[in-house]
């Protein structure tokens, strides 16, 4: 196995569910969003341990990704976030993924789909997805009741349940405090038009990550907790409100070490040059397994618990770090970090930070080629 690998900390995961668990306490069902491979986790592994620790549905973005849960035996209620091609809808239905549903168009041709595939009166539930202010998909708030009506009608359906998703709650500005709550408003009244249909709204689900720790009055009796189960703040603004750890730890080691003189230079377009002599070490991982050439300059990884800052350009498969006196001996197979849970000193939240981005797309980009490792 190539040196470079992505451990998970499954005992990180189990203990960042506990302290969600502790804020949105014991009546708010948990959902975990494992789309995008668990936010490059690992969906089926990472499933498995949240269904085993408190969690009751899951979440993906395609139909392939519930798909991949259904052939692991995974049984548990799953959400599909995503408005799914015509030509997914049977397959959707076999598999009784629960999708957001937006307008009728959609509502029709899930009951064609559920009709030919689900017997013996068994109906295919749906939520009822609202936008209330993110722009991304949703029925306006005063359409929820008539969309709610046209699913009643469809004798394979069912409305299990209804969504919206904040737009800001990550923010603790005035504007953007006032723009979540408007938004909760607004869904509310919508599940209120909802039941003076006589209808059941069903599971009502508002808060992601950011909206749990923002706003309490968010919380219904479902969130969405995707970020923070996997150990990272929504945004610097919220960043120790939960006692969370990183999930994702990315090892590599040492493949060669040489001695490098006064003013030679190291890797493409000879952007670095050593001011005086020392020791650099070539690593095996690059920017095709997920470490960005625009972490350079600026980033380290850790050898023996000592920071070994970045020399010259990230390349595709391999970069070289300056190798400090305090470190001690570097051979080749020697580890390295780049980064991870404490005691290494930097996260995905640091490299997201020079790369002018967010945790969840290091976590999400480390590549499939970087193999994953679970422990705890």
């Amino acid at each position: 196995m190539r040196a470079t690998r992505a451990v998970i900390h499954l005992d990180h995961l189990v203990h960042n569910l506990n302290e969600i668990r502790k804020l949105a306490g014991p009546d708010v069902r948990l959902c975990l969003p494992v789309k995008a491979a668990a936010y490059g986790h690992g969906a089926v592994p990472v499933a498995k341990c949240a269904l085993e620790n408190g969690v009751s549905m899951l979440a993906v973005a395609t139909v392939d990704e519930g798909m991949e849960l259904r052939a692991a035996g995974i049984s548990a209620p799953v959400l599909l976030f995503s408005v799914p091609d015509d030509a997914e809808l049977e397959a959707l239905a076999r598999a009784r993924l629960t999708p957001f549903v937006s307008e009728p168009r959609l509502v029709l041709q899930l009951e064609k789909a559920a009709a030919a595939v689900l017997s013996g009166g068994e109906r295919l539930a749906v939520h009822l997805k609202v936008e209330t202010g993110m722009g991304r998909t949703g029925c306006a708030p005063d359409s929820a009741g008539v969309l709610a009506e046209v699913i009643r009608g469809c004798p394979h359906l069912a409305l299990g349940g209804m969504a919206t998703h904040f737009a800001a709650a990550d923010s603790l500005s005035e504007e953007d405090v006032r723009f979540t709550q408007d938004q909760l408003a607004e869904f509310l009244q919508a599940a209120d038009a909802v039941r003076a249909a006589g209808i059941n709204p069903g599971i009502l689900h508002a808060a992601a990550s950011a909206g749990a720790l923002t706003l309490p009055a968010a919380r219904l009796d479902m969130i969405r907790p995707g970020i923070a189960a996997y150990g990272y703040a929504p945004s610097g603004e919220l960043a120790g409100r939960l006692d969370l750890r990183p999930v994702m730890e990315l090892q590599t080691e040492v493949t060669f070490v040489k001695d490098w003189p006064e003013g030679a230079s190291v890797s493409y377009g000879r952007t670095w040059r050593a001011s005086a002599p020392c020791r650099i070490a070539t690593l095996a991982v690059g920017y095709a397994d997920g470490f960005r050439r625009s972490f350079s300059p600026g980033c380290s990884v850790e050898i023996h618990g000592v920071p070994c800052p970045v020399r010259g350009r990230i390349c595709m498969d391999q970069c070289m770090v300056e190798i400090p006196p305090q470190a001690g001996n570097v051979v080749p197979g020697t580890p390295a970090v780049v980064f991870g849970p404490s005691p290494c000193r930097t996260s995905a939240a640091d490299l997201a930070a020079l790369a002018g981005t967010i945790p969840y797309e290091i976590t999400c980009g480390i590549s499939h080629r970087v193999p994953r490792v679970y422990t705890g």
